[in-house]
């Protein structure tokens, strides 16, 4: 965490400055409002980015995904959130590692992102959604803890729906989530001419089942999906596996 002398843009209450162990890069997190898990960071490795072009990450929250990707790619990069709160923190966040000419974050509903950027014109989208469906289920949380993690703004179908078309036709659309979802994830994006391609479960042991599921798919693409092998977090040890360590600590090859 960085002394608060040092931050170039202002602090709101309940917020603070982390680094990111990835690239040098600093993040505005809140307990309270929002603050990125080891899922965004993951994904933001895992997911194929072109080297130039447009990329979108959907329901980008604080912008952690956007930030990670600008390290792996010189394409434009945009993020789109619904909340307000979350918005500012990410263009905060975006000043604060001075990206605002590479990193663009939109305040909006990404149902109708389409009605003002238009059909197909990214080259790749990254997705961390949340993960919740509405099943009348007690929400114990906050509204914007509660927005970032059950389907209150956006349903599973109406992110996919988004993504196919915002995408271009050969175009890679990259989500995670979680393995008790991955049916109905396969057959939506089939439904809406996504093609599953790869797919990778991350698991908190190596004995235990998988907690996370990583799902690349192409627009109109044809079917072949490779299975990847597991990404175990913890060791025996209860360490952080050579790979996850990779991930954290600055590998600079990702997958292009």
């Amino acid at each position: 965490m960085n002394p608060l002398n040092e931050v170039s843009v202002p602090l709101m209450p309940s917020e603070r400055i982390d680094d990111l162990l990835t690239h040098d890069l600093r993040i505005i997190q809140s307990d309270e409002v929002f603050s990125f898990s080891m899922d965004a960071v993951l994904l933001a490795r895992f997911a194929s980015v072109p080297p130039r072009g447009r990329v979108l990450d959907l329901c980008t929250g604080n912008g952690v995904i956007p930030m990670l990707l600008s390290t792996r790619t010189k394409a434009s990069i945009e993020g789109i959130e619904i909340q307000p709160r979350l918005a500012d923190m990410a263009r905060r966040s975006v000043e604060l590692n001075k990206l605002q000419e590479r990193v663009i974050i939109h305040e909006g509903d990404l149902r109708e992102l389409y009605t003002t950027e238009g059909h197909g014109v990214y080259d790749a989208i990254t997705v961390n959604p949340p993960y919740i469906p509405l099943n009348g289920s007690d929400l114990k949380l906050n509204t914007h803890q509660a927005m970032a993690r059950h389907e209150l703004g956006c349903t599973l179908e109406e992110v996919i729906q988004a993504c196919v078309r915002l995408v271009r036709t050969g175009g890679k659309v990259s989500m995670v989530h979680k393995p008790q979802r991955l049916v109905d994830i396969i057959t939506l994006m089939r439904q809406y001419r996504l093609e599953p391609k790869t797919i990778r479960f991350v698991h908190p042991r190596a004995h235990l089942e998988a907690n996370m599921v990583l799902i690349e798919a192409a627009r109109d693409g044809k079917p072949e999906a490779r299975l990847q092998p597991p990404l175990i977090v913890y060791n025996e040890d209860n360490q952080y596996c050579q790979e996850i360590l990779d991930i954290y600590y600055g590998a600079k090859e990702g997958k292009q």
